[in-house]
This record gives C-alpha cells, sequence and structure tokens, in this order.
C-alpha cells in the first residue's frame, strides 16, 4: 500500500479509545489504534495526533462549574490520554514527543510549532496535548488549527461513528450519511459532527477533512492511502 499523503493530523476521539466500557482507556483498543499508526509511520508518513479528553472529562459534566475551570479540566484529561499513547508507541519502537499547550515540563515539552516541524524531520511521532489552552475551544478546533500550523496534507478525524450524517443516526434510523460534503455546507446547516470553528479553520486554509469510524477495520491506514472511507469535507 502507498500513502496519498506526506504529512497527517489524526485527531483522535477520546471516546473512541474508551472502548464498550465508555470511560476510561482500554489497552485493545489502544493497541488496534497504535497497529495503525505503526504501519503509517512505517510508510514514512509524518504523524502528528490530536486526542480528546472525553473519556475522564468533558466540559458539560461541570454543569455548576466555571466554564474555564471545566475546560481546562478537559485539557488535562487530553494529557493522560496523550501519555498513555506516547507510551504504547514507543513500547513498539516508535519515538514519540508529547507537546502542550498549557506549559508542564515535568510530563511533556511545550508546544512549539517549529519543534514540532524538526521532530517530523528525525522521524518522531508529536501528540499535540490541551487543546489551543484556551477554554471555549474544542479539540475539534485544535486539530483544525494544529493542522493549519504544521500544513497537514489532510485532517483525518476517527471517532466512534463511521461518517457524517444530516441527524444523528443512533437516534434516526433513516438519518441520510454523506461521503461527501463541502465546508460551507456544514457551516450553514449547522451538522455538529464538525465543529463550525474548525470547519471554518480548515475551509479558509483549504485543507481536507476525512472523518471516518475509527472501529472500522484498518481505517486509519485505509484512509492514509486515499481509500475511500467515511466523509470527505473540502471546499469543492
Amino acid at each position: 500500500m502507498q500513502p496519498k499523503y506526506k504529512r497527517v493530523l489524526i485527531k483522535l476521539s477520546g471516546e473512541a479509545l474508551a472502548g464498550p466500557a465508555g470511560h476510561g482507556l482500554d489497552e485493545e483498543v489502544i493497541s488496534r489504534v497504535v497497529n495503525q499508526i505503526v504501519c503509517v509511520h512505517d510508510m514514512g508518513v509524518q504523524i502528528a495526533l490530536v486526542i480528546g479528553g472525553g473519556n475522564f472529562w468533558r466540559g458539560r459534566q461541570g454543569k455548576k462549574m466555571d466554564r474555564t475551570t471545566a475546560d481546562h479540566m478537559g485539557m488535562l484529561a487530553t494529557v493522560m490520554n496523550s501519555l498513555a499513547m506516547m507510551d504504547a508507541l514507543e513500547q513498539r519502537g516508535i519515538p514519540t514527543r508529547v507537546q502542550t499547550a498549557l506549559i508542564m515540563t515535568s510530563v511533556a515539552e511545550p508546544y512549539i510549532l517549529r519543534k514540532a516541524l524538526s521532530h517530523f524531520e528525525k522521524g518522531r511521532v508529536v501528540i499535540m496535548a490541551c487543546g489551543t489552552g484556551n477554554p471555549y475551544c474544542s479539540t475539534d478546533t485544535a486539530a483544525a488549527q494544529r493542522a493549519c500550523e504544521i500544513q497537514a496534507d489532510v485532517l483525518m478525524m476517527a471517532k466512534n461513528i463511521d461518517a457524517i450524517y444530516d441527524s444523528d443516526p443512533k437516534l434516526n434510523p433513516n438519518a441520510k450519511k454523506y461521503d461527501h460534503i463541502n465546508y460551507m455546507d456544514i457551516i450553514k446547516n449547522g451538522i455538529k459532527a464538525m465543529d463550525t470553528t474548525a470547519a471554518t479553520m480548515c475551509m479558509e486554509n483549504n485543507i481536507p477533512a476525512i472523518a471516518f469510524g475509527l472501529d472500522e477495520e484498518n481505517s486509519i491506514v485505509r484512509a492514509v492511502c486515499g481509500e475511500k472511507l467515511g466523509t470527505l469535507i473540502d471546499n469543492n
């Protein structure tokens, strides 16, 4: 298999890493993801990861909590996922660095763009944690921003659902699946599968995105190699 892209940013759902339990970390799921990242890395593809934190904490859980405090807790949740993924990758011999938007030098590097680019050139996977470092910003927005900054060829959104639909397929069995949709339609129609801010950022910087199911067999590798799966989002 030949990769279609040279540099990718993979956004992993925190909930997807939780597996059937719905919370915490599922070692079997992480192992499946790592196997695919190893395969993509061995193809010579430069890889950045942004991982959500919803398997540990979602801001909306803190209903009586100050929004900024709740969002900062969510950022810390992404660090736990990032460290777990780093450990799993390095056990497979893949050099990995975690960079955080909040300074915590005891456990990770601060996010510095030029340092991240240097890591790519040295064959390292870079995991970008803590979102943008700002409250009121989702990890989708962080993934889009980082994809723009590193000039990724594509933003790959590995979710716990296999594509983008016009409504929630878990609630509506007649939900329409999109094989392709443009960013403007996502914004105009308020489709929730991708954060509006993230969609706008990718649209303005002409970075395509692919939304697909993490549970699908070898989905990350297939997406990197250009196979049609999930939903392609772009400006066309």
